[in-house]
């Protein structure tokens, strides 16, 4: 269904995409991102939980992909199909910081002051997209919180009920992880571009592609301070659900 989708958008000539990145309407389900569960635990010693999803937990997982996906993979023709998990890197394998460079000057550009630009919108947008991200996810591990609590006053508690509600708890604990690591990836990669640029076509927009990236990198330092409601930080959160 969705390769018959991609193809529909390809004949009559659009991008699976909106301006922002958002997948177009019409190649959306609810379950597009579900799958980030399954990636999430990939290498770990545990299983996807069979429970369902609750909206906060599937709305964490949609705001999660565009943070998770290579930026440069946004707007493709293809990129519909990373939404459903059918392609994309494996994010076990080693951090490649030159990756975002490789395909920056691999694009066509009518200027070296274009991938000035590039760099500056794909910082903003991280930017734009971070405040709903982690206020889902300070609701989510709240809940999980007080979740793994309510284990002592379920009355008749199987041990298939709880196994199945831990496994949940470290699912969403995991992919809060991952997209920390993913920020905190992208704005090394964003440096290392930026150098590049600077060294090979210096320009005075290098000033506000640094301000952009550093801004980025201080909203992050913010939310792994912040405070969700448990009364402790998220990163404080995650260590104690496993996830870190």
């Amino acid at each position: 269904m969705v390769l018959v989708a991609v193809a529909a958008v390809m004949v009559a000539g659009c991008t699976p995409n909106y301006d922002f990145g958002e997948v177009r309407r019409e190649l959306v389900r609810d379950d597009v991102h579900d799958w980030l569960s399954n990636d999430a635990i990939a290498g770990k010693p545990t299983f996807q939980s069979t429970f369902e999803l609750t909206d906060d937990e599937r709305q964490l997982r949609d705001l999660a992909y565009p943070l998770i996906e290579p930026p440069y993979d946004r707007q493709k023709w293809y990129s519909v199909l990373g939404e459903y998990g059918l392609i994309g890197s494996d994010h076990r394998g080693a951090f490649d910081r030159t990756a975002y460079a490789t395909h920056l000057f691999a694009d066509r550009y009518r200027s070296p002051s274009a991938r000035y630009a590039k760099v500056i919108e794909d910082a903003r947008n991280d930017i734009t997209r971070m405040p709903q991200f982690f206020e889902t996810a300070a609701r989510v591990l709240d809940v999980d919180y007080k979740r793994r609590r309510a284990f002592a006053y379920i009355s008749d508690l199987s041990q298939h009920e709880r196994t199945q509600a831990t496994r949940r708890i470290r699912e969403n604990g995991l992919i809060v992880s991952w997209v920390y690591a993913s920020l905190g990836q992208r704005i090394a990669a964003y440096r290392f571009a930026l150098e590049r640029l600077v060294l090979m076509t210096p320009a005075p927009q290098a000033v506000d592609a640094e301000r952009t990236i550093n801004e980025l990198n201080a909203r992050l330092a913010r939310y792994r301070r912040g405070a969700p409601p448990t009364g402790g930080n998220i990163v404080t959160s995650l260590r104690s659900s496993g996830s870190l």
